[in-house]
């Protein structure tokens, strides 16, 4: 039987369409031709953790194997970047504490509403949605509300450690002190998420690339979607933003990364200057439809 390191297995022409061609389809990432050697380096060590031979073998693998979601899952973590902390990007989280929350706040008691339902969309380790929660529950007008902040991501393993909720000092890189001492405490090593904010914050996998799977979220009154579509190409961020949209209730908000815009994607949203940062709204009333 012959045996191959990693970097012995190299990827023909014809086995780096059928792999991309599977993996956009599955998940919208695309890997141009100038990707193909990331797509080489990052896949090889599952063909030999199969005892596979080629990347033929490992597209045949993907497609029919019994185990075929598992390892799609998993190899949706070698493929991008999950790397993220507490109170990442403060401008933004700046502009959601002192004036978006505010403002659907005023909205809501105008109908009599005291629910707030936010959605983090690729939130990989669970850092960002445990922020959102603390931030909100320092929030003294928001007492007595019903908080729900549901995290979402394509890959079990980062979501396993979401619901874990232990993290290293890495993690807190911008966090102030005050902020640690009071919603976390140490176990395991590292600083474990209080009960306090977990008991509004839910993870599940999803992939944002499965239409089926966005009605069973229900409507939602703001999402983060930071750092998530710089893997898609235009067709796929028009799918996940145009599930974004409907999503969203009108007059809700779409957070993105600082280098991620709406330009040439969709017309539909409009985008807020707000004090501190630029964000996009769902009009309150639109015929517009994401094109």
């Amino acid at each position: 039987m012959l045996f191959f390191t990693d970097s012995d297995i190299k990827m023909t022409d014809e086995e780096f369409v059928l792999l991309r061609d599977l993996i956009y389809n599955y998940s919208g990432l695309y890997f141009a031709e100038e990707n193909r050697y990331l797509l080489e380096r990052r896949l090889s060590p599952r063909l030999s953790h199969h005892q596979l031979v080629t990347f033929h073998d490992y597209y045949y693998y993907l497609k029919y194997d019994v185990s075929r979601e598992q390892e799609l899952s998993d190899i949706m973590d070698l493929l991008t970047t999950n790397e993220t902390y507490f109170f990442r990007e403060s401008f933004q989280l700046k502009a959601f504490t002192e004036e978006i929350i505010p403002e659907l706040i005023a909205a809501k008691i105008k109908n009599g509403d005291k629910t707030l339902r936010i959605w983090s969309a690729g939130c990989s380790t669970g850092e960002e949605p445990y922020t959102i929660a603390i931030l909100l529950l320092e929030m003294p007008a928001l007492a007595g509300w019903k908080i729900e902040i549901i995290g979402t991501d394509i890959s079990q393993r980062v979501l396993h450690h979401a619901r874990k909720g232990v993290y290293g000092n890495s993690s807190f890189r911008v966090t102030e002190p005050h902020f640690k001492s009071r919603y976390f405490h140490e176990q395991d090593g590292g600083y474990r998420v209080n009960d306090r904010i977990r008991e509004i914050v839910t993870f599940s996998r999803l992939n944002l690339y499965d239409s089926n799977k966005f009605l069973f979220l229900g409507k939602m009154d703001l999402i983060f979607c930071r750092n998530v579509i710089i893997y898609f190409d235009i067709m796929s961020k028009k799918r996940v933003i145009e599930h974004f949209y409907t999503t969203l209730h009108p007059g809700g908000f779409l957070l993105l990364g600082h280098s991620e815009s709406l330009m040439n994607i969709t017309t539909a949203f409009k985008l807020r200057h707000f004090k501190n940062d630029m964000v996009y709204e769902k009009p309150l009333l639109s015929g517009s439809v994401v094109k």
